[in-house]
């Protein structure tokens, strides 16, 4: 057992299995809902970027690089300076919705290297051009551009062509959980000598503004290399720096003077090192005072070209008279060599140092996504932020039917800076990538979200807080089993518990949809947009006329998929404990109802062979929306299998469905089962087996949903042939966008007209592969559409596998696939082995879009990895086998 693996023991057996320090700390604060208090709602436009490094926050912090205890009283992360910036840099800078012409993106260049779940080692490298930081030049240039322009990017300003920057590595390696060793690393990249300020800071989040903490904390000076930091919650901690240029001191406060034109109380404000170190401001009174709110040693080094110098720190609860004696930097290699150990020991051995370096890189995404969350509605919408006005309109404004959702947890992001938010959807997928890492983590999290101070008293889950009412797809069913069925393959047994606690909270969330989004109990869902945005030709969650109604493919789909997916977790159950057998029988005879619905209805369109949605206007025929489009796919998704061995086990089960399989047939009524030949195995699937040939005959063609990268989330041939339809008099259309969206119908920063997701297209590998155990060589089909190469299902998700998992491998020239025209940069060998994990990816050239760290479902490539096999091609009858 690794260390790490037994670090991992001792979290398992806590309430809350998290450790008290790790990289909590948002990289986005300013711009979010929670610190949003104004009257039209306009978050970005209320709390901007040009605010964040002078006002303070009421519900978070953010920075670079940073670190923070588990309820974010104490943070700490670095500041720069290149003597040329008008600010510091010590957060990310990023334009917000309505400056970017495809909404709002980061436009920094950094990484998360590495990462272990307890955070005893952690790597972030962040890369500082010397230049300028062009700001203004990124706002003017999106600004410019058209939707039908891609976005202008850092690397796009040409700071980066001659190497002119620093690469600022940051590493935190752990003595204890409360004891934390940092080193700062800054290496010159340009041809000459180059100055840079780099300040280590430490500070505490402000909550004695609004009360919620009785005694201000503060952090006094003890030496010219310590400060202690007092917080009457988390006690006494020690910082340790080597000898600084400056020490300096000031107060977590808003410079009111900046921010609304009221004089400051004292020079001690937020911002205060900024003016100080920049402008000379106040300077001699920041070095001279020895307390305050916030900390910061500042070191101006100069350095040579090509070469590195290193900054130690460290961070303890526990004094020491040496903090750095002889020998400590050997905590580093340690913790290093642990985490080596670590993942050698969780992933697999059948890769190749490129796939194993972008697993790894995943999984630290992940890690370094962890995030501290507080957000008490009810608190949020009957409070001030002390400067604006209390206004009526936000007591009946975004979340006012949420009073009851009190969050304060460490939670998975999908991404920090992008969405500094969790979105449940995304969450189910993120906890299933972290279950390979940290399996207790990953069944907290998805416990976590169904809680009572998250899921709504009637069952509904929280989506994301600029809108907790809309509705995502319920994946959490099928991800609970997956990560059910990961632990027991690392540990040889499943954790029956946690099926049992979450089966009761899906149970009452079930409930919810049945009854809330089957408008006519007729079976046939309806649900919003389900998290695709904007798929469809207008926004699915805003009926265009109260009197129509949008029968859904997809969100037909998705109920028939959770149903089975409670009947497999209700099964495995009740092989340990029987009283769960009748609910098994529940749910399967549920899944019945819904595979007759999605069939025997009008959603199967048989001239086309596709599912699509339906519009449904009384005194008229039902309307077929023909598109062809992944809400058509998702029927792939609900498919299961039954061993007999299972079915002799459960008696009860067994009769009532032999019962209800006689009585159907006897009555001629629809029926989605099918038993393989040697009747050892059944199958469970929403779709039949013709229709399934016909859906991947279209999901293989490559001039419609089969890309180099994997499957489109729109048929390519939508690109000729836009659709359109008339509503009422109104024409609606969409077309093929294989890149950045062309509409802003969810703020133009998401797209699903097109291009390559990977949650979609790992749960079609994985029903797919389903399909393929069951059927074997019985089925084959055309893979592409059309190349005369046959092969069964198992090989087509292994060709689908490897699709995906080459939008991020290293070619033969260096470059990788998602990293598009900027692969000169990343050609370079200081720079190859770094990789990003986009939101989403080009349709036609796999170039990586929206999100940049997106670690959250785009991690669900490493599971991919792990699936990859020999590659097998078939030509007529013989079969040739390459690695």
């Amino acid at each position: 057992m690794t260390a790490e693996h037994q670090r991992l023991d001792v979290n398992a057996a806590k309430p809350v299995p998290l450790v008290q320090w790790g990289p909590y700390l948002s990289e986005r604060q300013w711009g979010t809902v929670r610190e949003d208090y104004s009257q039209d709602g306009n978050a970005w436009q209320f709390f901007p970027f040009d605010h964040a490094h002078c006002r303070t926050y009421h519900w978070g912090e953010d920075g670079l690089a940073g670190i923070s205890d588990y309820f974010q009283h104490l943070c700490f992360a670095i500041s720069l300076w290149n003597g040329k910036d008008p600010i510091l840099k010590e957060r990310l800078f990023g334009l917000r919705n309505g400056e970017g012409n495809h909404g709002e993106d980061v436009k920094e260049l950094y990484y998360y290297l590495d990462n272990v779940p307890t955070h005893y080692y952690q790597e972030y490298l962040y890369k500082y051009p010397q230049q300028e930081f062009p700001y203004d030049k990124l706002r003017t240039e999106n600004r410019k551009r058209t939707a039908l322009e891609p976005e202008y990017e850092l690397l796009d300003t040409g700071i980066f062509d001659d190497n002119q920057y620093f690469d600022v590595l940051v590493t935190y390696a752990k003595q204890t959980d409360t004891d934390i060793f940092i080193k700062i690393d800054i290496t010159n990249r340009y041809s000459q000598p180059a100055y840079i300020t780099v300040l280590p800071t430490l500070w505490f989040s402000n909550r004695w503004a609004n009360k919620k903490l009785a005694h201000r904390p503060s952090i006094t000076w003890l030496s010219n290399s310590s400060v202690k930091a007092t917080h009457n919650r988390i006690g006494d901690y020690y910082f340790y720096f080597q000898p600084a240029k400056d020490m300096l001191f000031t107060n977590n406060e808003t410079n009111t003077w900046k921010v609304c034109g009221i004089p400051n109380k004292s020079i001690f404000v937020k911002d205060a090192f900024h003016d100080g170190i920049i402008r000379g401001e106040n300077i001699e009174e920041l070095r001279e005072v020895k307390q305050g709110t916030k900390f910061a040693a500042a070191y101006k080094l100069r350095i040579a070209e090509g070469a590195t110098k290193t900054i130690y720190c460290r961070l303890t609860n526990t004094p020491s008279d040496n903090p750095f004696a002889r020998g400590f930097e050997n905590i580093f290699a340690l913790r290093k060599q642990e985490a080596d150990d670590f993942y050698t020991a969780i992933l697999p051995k059948n890769v190749n140092a490129d796939q194993a370096n972008i697993r790894r890189q995943a999984i630290a995404g992940l890690l370094w996504s962890k995030q501290y969350y507080y957000y008490d509605i009810e608190r949020w919408l009957t409070t001030t932020d002390g400067i604006t006005p209390l206004h009526q309109s936000r007591k009946h404004g975004r979340n006012h039917d949420w009073p009851h959702l009190k969050n304060q947890d460490i939670i998975s992001m999908p991404d920090k800076w992008e969405y500094p938010w969790y979105a449940v959807w995304d969450l189910a997928f993120q906890c299933i990538s972290l279950a390979v890492a940290d399996p207790t983590f990953a069944k907290h999290q998805l416990l976590l979200v169904m809680r009572e101070w998250y899921m709504k008293p009637d069952g509904q889950l929280p989506a994301y807080e600029w809108n907790f009412g809309d509705v995502n797809p319920p994946v959490h069913a099928w991800a609970a089993m997956q990560i059910y069925n990961i632990e027991k393959k690392q540990k040889g047994t499943g954790d029956i518990v946690f099926l049992k606690k979450i089966f009761q909270k899906l149970l009452i969330n079930f409930t919810w949809w049945i009854n809330r989004k089957d408008r006519h109990g007729n079976n046939i869902f309806e649900g919003g947009f389900l998290g695709l945005d904007n798929i469809g030709v207008f926004n699915r969650s805003y009926p265009l006329s109260s009197e129509m109604q949008l029968e859904q493919a997809d969100g037909t789909s998705w109920m028939g998929t959770f149903a089975l997916d409670m009947m497999d977790i209700a099964l495995e159950i009740a092989i340990h404990d029987a009283s769960f057998e009748d609910t098994a029988t529940k749910f399967f005879e549920h899944f019945v109802l819904i595979a007759e619905a999605l069939n025997e209805h009008h959603l199967w369109n048989e001239e086309d062979k596709f599912f699509y949605d339906v519009l449904c206007v009384p005194g008229a025929e039902p309307k077929p929306l023909r598109i062809k489009s992944i809400v058509g796919l998702t029927t792939l998704f609900a498919v299961s299998t039954i061993e007999k061995k299972m079915l002799d086990k459960l008696k009860d089960f067994k009769k009532r469905v032999s019962w209800f399989e006689g009585y159907r047939k006897k009555n001629n009524k629809f029926w989605p089962n099918e038993e393989r030949g040697d009747g050892e195995e059944v199958l469970l699937s929403l779709v039949r087996q013709d229709r399934l040939v016909f859906l991947l005959e279209r999901l293989l063609d490559e001039n419609e949903f089969l890309s180099p990268g994997g499957i489109r989330a729109l048929s390519k041939e939508h690109e000729q042939h836009p659709y359109s339809v008339n509503i009422q008099g109104n024409t609606y259309s969409i077309r093929y966008e294989p890149g950045d969206s062309t509409s802003d119908i969810f703020g133009g920063n998401s797209n699903w007209r097109g291009p390559v997701w990977m949650p979609i297209n790992f749960l079609i590998i994985q029903s797919i592969r389903r399909y393929g155990q069951f059927y074997g060589d019985s089925l084959q089909v055309e893979c592409p559409t059309g190349s005369g190469v046959h092969m069964n299902l198992c090989e087509v998700a292994d060709e689908l596998t490897r699709r995906v998992v080459s939008l991020f491998e290293m070619d033969g020239e260096g470059g990788r696939r998602l990293n598009g025209t900027d692969n000169w940069f990343y050609k370079k060998p200081e720079n190859q082995h770094l990789v990003l994990f986009f939101e989403y990816f080009h349709g036609d050239n796999g170039r990586g879009l929206g999100a940049s760290h997106q670690t959250g479902w785009t991690a669900l490539v490493a599971e991919l990895i792990s699936e990859m096999g020999p590659k097998k091609v078939k030509q007529g009858s013989a079969e040739l086998q390459t690695l």
